[in-house]
């Protein structure tokens, strides 16, 4: 067997949140590794649609965290990752359908203006100038300007690069290893080991397969969903556009489908359509009505989408966490183990401050928000 690998720090997982984790754990000096079992980005961000937003989310830990990621993205996209990764500073628009819809998005707005979001109250007469194609009838709508977007695959690829870390794809980890006093000393791969003295959990969906091998709990369930793409067009919706009931969507446990209307163009021409949501295991089949009900939303934001053809649908699962927060940090009970994962929806978006905030843990330094809602330890044990 060849000699192990040696570094300052592992991280298992080349998504989006994995690649940034390798960045900024790289910029603070430290020699890093990333390994994964199949290829970059062939999880849960591979099967994204690249959201960078601040507008579907209340305030609280959770949007500080977006905010925070929302500047570190316009900055990688400044020093010039920006057109590599597809990265659009379009903006968001929500919209309602109703007036009592209208005015709980404006309570919504209003607490997340306080927290430093921008948020442009729209009335109904003005949401053509934003959105020409807008079906009409609809109540009124808020502009969030901060809402971005990249391509998932390219951003995981491009950061990945950017670090200089080490790639190992190919490479399962089937243990952690730990030291005679428990703390973590490295991984155990099929390939062989990898040892550093700091380990960085970064696998999606299966970042609670990877706790356990480590020894402890993380209860990371996924959440299906579904992604519809139409044919190419011509440049038609201007903005990523969705129903404001899709907020509600993202809070809720319910276990079974959930759909809401979220609409989007890309640089390349089709346009993607979500959103569904639902816990069904891994199971990758497709689900009819989960098409039926996504097609049907987008149509009623957009006619003009009843004649444009779905050339594909895809599926993902998105990482969930029961209390809607993802695990960020050091793991008390098993030293020298760091969390990245449980994003559900969020990751692509969030990845940037997530890699910061895991970058500040290894190396000691302030972080930039409070990560102690994002604990890994705050479940209870029984609930893994």
């Amino acid at each position: 067997m060849s000699k192990p690998l040696t570094c300052d720090v592992v991280v298992i997982g080349a998504g989006v949140v994995g690649a940034a984790c390798a960045l900024y754990a790289a910029r603070a000096g430290l020699d890093t590794v990333v390994v994964n079992r199949g290829p970059v980005a062939g999880g849960t961000t591979g099967a994204g649609e690249g959201n960078l937003l601040v507008s579907d989310k209340e305030p609280g830990p959770e949007l500080d965290l977006a905010l925070l990621s929302a500047r570190l993205w316009a900055e990688l996209a400044a020093e010039g990752l920006g057109e590599a990764v597809e990265y659009e500073a379009k903006g968001g628009l929500v919209v309602a359908g109703t007036d009592a819809v209208r005015a709980a998005l404006a309570e919504l707005a209003a607490g997340q203006r306080a927290a430093g979001v921008e948020a442009v109250d729209v009335p109904a007469d003005r949401l053509a100038d934003l959105e020409p194609q807008l079906a009409p009838g609809l109540a009124g709508g808020v502009h969030y300007p901060q809402d971005a977007q990249v391509m998932p695959a390219l951003a995981a690829a491009h950061l990945l690069r950017a670090s200089g870390a080490r790639l190992c794809t190919g490479r399962e980890v089937t243990g952690v290893l730990r030291g005679p006093g428990g703390a973590v000393r490295g991984v155990r791969t099929d390939r062989g080991d990898l040892h550093a003295p700091a380990v960085v959990n970064a696998a999606g969906t299966w970042g609670g397969e990877v706790a356990a091998r480590a020894g402890v709990s993380l209860p990371v369930l996924p959440r299906r969903g579904f992604v519809l793409v139409t044919e190419p067009l011509p440049p038609r919706i201007r903005h990523k556009v969705y129903a404001a009931d899709y907020v509600a969507d993202v809070a809720s446990d319910a276990a079974e489908l959930q759909t809401s209307a979220v609409v989007e163009g890309t640089p390349a021409g089709p346009v993607l359509i979500g959103a569904s949501r639902e816990r069904v295991g891994f199971d990758r089949s497709v689900s009819l009505p989960a098409l039926r009900a996504l097609a049907a939303g987008a149509t009623r934001l957009f006619p003009f989408l009843t004649g444009v053809r779905a050339l594909r649908a895809y599926a993902g699962f998105r990482p969930y966490l029961p209390d809607h927060l993802p695990a960020i940090g050091p793991d008390p009970r098993a030293p020298g183990l760091f969390h990245a994962c449980g994003h559900e929806g969020a990751g692509i978006g969030l990845a940037p401050g997530t890699g910061q905030l895991i970058a500040a843990a290894l190396t000691g330094r302030t972080p930039a928000v409070d990560p102690t809602p994002f604990r890994p330890d705050r479940f209870p044990e029984e609930a893994a």
